[in-house]
């Protein structure tokens, strides 16, 4: 089938030819024609399917009749990163350059008096972060009742980073006769109790299985120890024939350290996490795609959206923890038809990790040596974890009867107790004052102590306040 038949207008199919494509991919065959129905999709689709164009394309036919108002967007797209609204941006100035149509981007990190101008001037086309419009929505600055067509993107990274709340208030806030598009990747059940909520008679697409991989991605794994991963990483890059190349870590702090690393050793790399600012941020990405870095070192906050034309290699340094995790990261290389390569470097603590992977992707994933790089053990069963943990560990009676000086230590220890206690047996005023109970009705407390007078000799006792009577009480009383 070729985009001439999904029932596109001319001036959508020259701007995809411009753009270098000539057939649909599976998703965007299926979802395409449904959409300019005006019907309800749910959408399953791995990464690199091309979903995004499959809702874009439709809406720039859809949204070319009519005209938006002021603070009043005719649509909305709701994205859980920047990186992924701002592509989504890119690929509505790619198809939708034929035609007169006004968009408006609402992300975190750019100043709002710029956006609150798009949102005065009226816009076709608004994407956002929940974030990000829930405050141009607090403020005033956006209304939501004209909203004819919404989209949820990325519904499961939006279950992942607790955005289902936000999104669920932003629904509220729109008509109730709209139509609604909601796409994910995976699809778990809360994701299709969102759709049971949000969605009217869908029209349900599913083109791969839930958390598939790309058959275009070749997988492999290597086991090291933690203290060899970052030189092993290196002899991989050297050795592959690496184009461009993303490298995942699970924490924003080992980020900067493996990226401090890799331009010690002369890598032309990046950094790229949730902590940067917007625009170090974009300037970060732009380098990438223009080439002028080979690597980016970054966090799963660049696992979606991310479209690099013709990325090669996809490296994580350290397993996810989150086996979906794995499959949107890898899914940015292999793309639209294209090979690409996925290596992960695991240690003997990713047991479980890796296990859970290659459950989900259906298979053991091929190891991988690298001369110069010892191998690690792993073991990926069940008990092998508590196996390992107690493993190293030596009997107590074997480490008592093994060396004198454990019992020495041990009794050296017990020392200080004894003393402790000898110590508070000594002190009887200290203890009794702490277990000393309250005095009977027919018993008197006893008197308090009090300083010796200096003028009695220090050994005479002391009655009333002594020589520190208050002067105000030596006044003498009138008796009137």
């Amino acid at each position: 089938m070729r985009f001439e038949d999904l029932g596109l207008s001319s001036e959508v199919l020259r701007a995809i030819g411009d753009a270098g494509y000539e057939a649909p991919t599976p998703i965007q065959e299926q979802a395409v024609p449904y959409v300019l129905m005006n019907r309800d999709i749910l959408a399953c689709a791995q990464t690199g399917t091309g979903k995004t164009a499959s809702f874009v394309v439709p809406m720039l036919d859809i949204l070319a009749h009519g005209r938006a108002r002021a603070r009043m967007p005719r649509s909305l797209i709701l994205e859980p990163t920047r990186e992924l609204a701002a592509q989504v941006a890119e690929n509505f100035e790619t198809y939708g350059k034929y035609q007169k149509l006004s968009m408006a981007l609402l992300i975190g990190g750019v100043s709002f008096e710029e956006q609150e101008k798009r949102l005065d001037r009226g816009v076709d086309v608004l994407i956002a972060t929940p974030g990000r419009l829930l405050d141009h929505f607090e403020r005033g600055k956006v209304l939501l009742s004209d909203v004819k067509i919404l989209v949820i993107d990325e519904a499961d990274r939006m279950l992942d980073m607790g955005f289902i709340p936000d999104v669920e208030r932003i629904v509220k806030l729109l008509p109730k006769i709209r139509q609604t598009l909601m796409l994910s990747a995976t699809m778990p059940r809360e994701i299709r109790r969102l759709a049971d909520q949000f969605l009217m008679n869908p029209k349900e697409i599913t083109v791969n299985p839930e958390s598939s991989t790309a058959d275009t991605v070749e997988q492999s794994i290597m086991i090291v120890s933690q203290r060899d991963k970052r030189e092993a990483l290196r002899k991989l890059m050297r050795a592959e024939d690496v184009s461009n190349a993303l490298i995942f870590c699970n924490r924003k702090r080992d980020i900067g350290v493996l990226h401090r690393s890799l331009m010690r050793h002369g890598f032309e790399a990046g950094a790229l996490h949730g902590d940067m600012d917007q625009f170090s941020r974009m300037d970060t990405l732009k380098s990438f795609k223009d080439g002028e870095i080979k690597y980016l070192v970054c966090s799963d906050v660049a696992a979606r959206g991310l479209d690099i034309a013709g990325m090669s290699h996809v490296f994580n340094f350290d397993v996810p923890t989150n086996a979906e995790d794995y499959v949107h990261r890898i899914g940015r290389t292999g793309r639209a038809g294209k090979s690409g390569r996925a290596i992960t470097l695991a240690t003997g603590e990713d047991g479980k990790y890796v296990a859970a992977i290659e459950r989900i992707t259906g298979g053991p994933i091929p190891r991988l040596a690298v001369d110069g790089v010892d191998e690690a053990e792993i073991d990926t069963s069940d008990d092998g974890k508590r196996r390992r943990r107690r493993g190293g560990r030596k009997p107590q009676s074997e480490s008592r009867g093994s060396s004198k000086q454990a019992s020495d230590r041990k009794e050296s220890k017990s020392r200080p107790k004894r003393e402790d206690t000898a110590t508070k047996d000594s002190e009887p005023k200290e203890s009794g004052r702490k277990k000393s109970a309250r005095p009977k009705k027919d018993e008197k407390p006893a008197p308090k102590k009090t300083k010796p007078s200096p003028s009695k000799g220090g050994n005479a006792p002391t009655q009333g306040f002594g020589d520190d009577v208050p002067a105000f009480m030596l006044r003498p009383v009138k008796i009137s």
